[in-house]
């Protein structure tokens, strides 16, 4: 049995993060019931439904928010969660009518998570912006990318994913265990330039320090060190090296057979030098032939995979960490547990698709569902 199979969820339908941090919760075992727009927003790139694997795990029902019985069914749904997540922008759920204290009066105990890039309050809580934006304010890109150059865009996995979907999912779960401990819910807002600050706190305490060099590709953790960064291979790969302590530095120089470097070689003004002397020996072979040398040592070495050979590597394989569901790759459900295991349950559903049986385990009898299908709520 999974670990969160008694926790009901309302997912108001979204793009990215709002939907990721569903996925989690549906993928340890939480029934995550998706509520869909009638018509569905254009939003320029449109993936499948089955192969939109934020949504596996849940089902879905469209409903009219606009007409009253719409209204009337999310209602109800409400009353009966355990958990309500939206990530529109600040003031479309109150003027829907389902905002917090509408929501609080209907059922006292829903924790109510809101999902935001900006925040609810701020100069800039009103104005769009996405992933990179979150990323630019909260200090994050300006670290990323080569010397010279400039900050180079990451996947959406910092501002949509690490510092938004993780950190509402936490704060949600926490204020599941604090209701039921009080018997109250309460509203968790997880603003993505919030969550990006504070997974940067780190990197915070090392720039106020003065011990390593700022800037683009500076820093060890940036790509100023040449023992903590990526070379290309003779056949056009790449292989990432990341030997920062001095025994893995020490291997590492013994099995690719460089010349043993002095801690001064190794300090920051020499960097350029020896980055230069791996990125030669690093050409000499391709990355099979480097991954036979190094794979499984103490060197820290790993090849740099597209996502088809990460799902095809040995190690990946033997762990299960990806997984095919009726023909669609994907990344396992994350973390593991001992004792009450996250499953896939559910490919993911077509908006609005098939509505009666979820809603009937939601406890809206058939009458109930006629009634709201009459008044134009389902779509």
């Amino acid at each position: 049995m999974a670990s969160l199979r008694h926790l009901r969820v309302i997912e108001m339908a979204g793009i990215g993060p709002a939907p990721f941090c569903g996925m989690l919760l549906a993928d340890m075992g939480a029934e995550v019931l998706r509520i869909d727009r009638v018509v569905p927003v254009q939003l320029g790139v449109e993936v499948p439904a089955r192969l939109d694997v934020l949504h596996r795990n849940k089902r879905a029902v469209a409903l009219d928010l606009k007409c009253a019985a719409g209204l009337a069914a999310a209602r109800t749904l409400i009353e009966r969660a355990d958990v309500l997540i939206e990530g529109f922008r600040p003031g479309v759920m109150e003027r829907l009518g389902l905002g917090p204290q509408d929501c609080e009066s209907l059922n006292p105990r829903l924790v109510y998570g809101r999902m935001t890039g900006w925040g609810h309050d701020g100069p800039l809580a009103k104005a769009a912006g996405h992933d990179l934006n979150y990323i630019a304010l909260a200090g994050a890109l300006h670290g990323i990318g080569a010397r010279g150059g400039a900050p180079a865009i990451p996947w959406n996995l910092v501002g949509d994913f690490g510092g938004g979907a993780l950190y509402l999912a936490m704060g949600v779960l926490a204020a599941v265990i604090e209701a039921g401990q009080s018997g109250r819910g309460q509203v968790v807002e997880a603003a993505m330039v919030d969550g990006i600050a504070s997974l940067m706190n780190m990197q915070q305490g090392i720039d106020q320090s003065g011990l390593w060099p700022q800037g683009r590709g500076a820093s060890l953790l940036n790509g100023g060190a040449p023992y903590y960064n990526v070379y290309e291979t003779l056949d056009g790969k790449h292989v990432s090296i990341a030997a920062i302590e001095t025994r893995f530095y020490d291997e590492l120089l013994e099995r690719i057979g460089a010349a043993p470097a002095t801690d001064a070689q190794r300090a920051p003004p020499n960097w350029e030098d020896l980055h230069q002397r791996f990125a030669a020996l690093f050409r000499t072979r391709t990355r099979a032939q480097w991954c036979a040398l190094l794979e499984g040592t103490d060197a820290c070495f790993a090849p740099v995979l597209d996502l088809a050979e990460s799902a095809a590597h040995p190690h990946m394989a033997a762990r299960g960490t990806y997984v095919e569901v009726e023909g669609v790759r994907q990344g396992a459900p994350a973390p593991r547990f001992s004792r009450t295991p996250s499953s896939l349950r559910r490919a993911p559903p077509e908006p609005g698709a098939a509505p009666d049986a979820a809603l009937a385990d939601w406890g809206v009898s058939a009458q109930q569902l006629e009634a709201w299908r009459a008044g134009g709520a389902l779509g």
